[in-house]
């Protein structure tokens, strides 16, 4: 009788992935509906609550939190700008986290405390306890909720992983369409504090119990591979299957699920890494300047302010569509392409401003700097996992996200030094032009790194 002598394979995802084929092979139970969606819709869920901790429903509050706690407006500007800086600084941490313990365990909990930071918020009496609720829902809101709603999607998606960053994004864009209409309603009605506590209630109610009942932190806890595959042994498995074929398959597997990963230190030795952060950072540091300063920027051009927030609600659509957009066409073309495209589109906007003298010019650049975001939500999301592996994909985009949130803080200080000295923002403008240029031509030339893959090894067949 022929043996089949095996090794447990370790794979570092999961629990060691042991090869016993049965003697008997039995047909594989296919899943109706592939978890993987149900998932990237929680993870959708995530991008949406995070908005306590986002720029653009912290905005609804400012006016009414200085008037009502004496703060002027250059205290909570620096308050929240060292509670960005802090924010940065923790997502390394929360990233190497998410690698150890994984979202089914870390979203629930992030949820929970950030809508505990909102309860904080809405009972504030100082500056101090501004600045310590600032440096609560920045890192729990804008990081981290976000570092774990993508981790997920890049654990659960492969081949669809362009389409599902676009997805997730979503969740973003109707946050930044809904949440600043509820708070000023709620603010509006009945006061800033219950602003903050509906806040709250939102997050806990969306996010929490959802994250503990269906979140699995990869498809190998149910026994698949990303995008709902079954494995090789699965798919192929019948009466007279050849059990070393059988183990070869899952071998494989196991295999895939390890992939080409890459841990923090041995991917930024690498000069690709740093040409693919370029775009990023160029986004968040121009990008944030251009909108934090908009409407003076308009106003600057002859412009309304009327035309500033419209152009901001173009851009919100544009992002949108674009979302979907990008996401399928970065399946299908290598993200560095992609992403010099955005760049391509921020430039191009930039120079629109040094002639915006029309409405018509204004609605093409918010369709500008939407599209721009949007590639930079899809693809240069999706990049990192697709580039170094899903094992430590945490503490990489840990990494990425900190540069970004540093780079957004330092947007805006540009142009306002620029209209400090030279009266406008146009020499600012002119300046960091070079920004996006630069990136487009060092993006466009990061070509992957060369990979090393462990060789399959198949199972020794002996007779006994």
């Amino acid at each position: 009788m022929s043996r089949l002598r095996t090794k447990p394979i370790r794979s570092r995802l999961a629990n060691p992935v042991q090869i016993q084929p049965s003697l008997t092979p039995v047909a594989p139970q296919r899943k109706p509906f592939f978890l993987g969606w149900t998932v990237l819709f929680i993870a959708a869920l995530g991008m949406f609550a995070s908005a306590p901790g986002q720029s653009f429903s912290v905005a609804t509050f400012k006016e009414p939190m200085e008037a009502s706690l004496k703060v002027t407006d250059t205290a909570f500007s620096a308050a929240y700008l060292v509670a960005t800086l802090v924010s940065g600084a923790c997502l390394p941490f929360v990233g190497r986290l998410t690698d150890r313990y994984g979202a089914r365990l870390l979203l629930p909990i992030i949820a929970l405390a950030l809508g505990g930071a909102c309860l904080w918020m809405s009972s504030v009496e100082s500056f101090m306890g501004l600045f310590i609720g600032f440096c609560l829902i920045r890192p729990l809101g804008q990081g981290s909720l976000t570092l774990v709603s993508s981790w997920l999607v890049g654990h659960w998606f492969e081949k669809r992983r362009g389409m599902a960053m676009g997805l997730l994004g979503l969740g973003g864009t109707l946050s930044v369409m809904c949440i600043p209409q509820i708070n000023q309603y709620v603010t509006t009605e009945f006061g800033w504090r219950s602003g903050w506590v509906c806040l709250a209630v939102i997050v806990w109610a969306i996010l929490i119990l959802p994250a503990i009942v269906f979140v699995r932190n990869r498809p190998e806890d149910v026994g698949l591979l990303p995008d709902g595959q079954l494995t090789k042994e699965e798919k192929t498995a019948h009466p007279q299957q050849d059990l070393e074929e059988a183990a070869t398959a899952e071998m494989a597997a196991a295999e895939s699920a390890k992939g080409h990963d890459q841990t923090v230190e041995e991917a930024w030795k690498h000069l690709t890494f740093w040409k693919l952060l370029m775009p990023l950072c160029t986004g968040a540091l121009v990008g944030t300047g251009l909108v934090f300063h908009q409407v003076s920027i308009f106003a600057e051009a002859g412009l309304s302010v009327t035309t500033a927030v419209t152009t901001l609600s173009i851009q919100a659509a544009a992002a949108s569509m674009g979302a979907l957009l990008f996401g399928y066409l970065s399946d299908r073309f290598p993200e560095r392409k992609l992403m010099a495209m955005s760049m391509v589109c921020l430039a191009t906007a930039q120079l629109l401003l040094t002639s915006l003298n029309h409405v018509g010019l204004a609605a093409i650049y918010g369709m500008l700097l939407g599209t721009h975001g949007a590639i930079l939500r899809t693809a240069g999301s999706a990049v990192w996992v697709n580039q170094y592996g899903r094992l430590h994909q945490g503490a990489i985009r840990g990494i990425v996200l900190t540069f970004q949130i540093v780079a957004s803080a330092l947007g805006p200080l540009p142009f306002a030094l620029a209209k400090d000295y030279w009266g406008g923002y146009s020499m600012a403008n002119w300046i960091m032009l070079v920004l996006p240029i630069g990136s487009a031509i060092a993006v466009w030339t990061a070509y992957p790194p060369k990979r090393v893959l462990s060789a399959i090894q198949p199972p020794v067949s002996t007779d006994a």
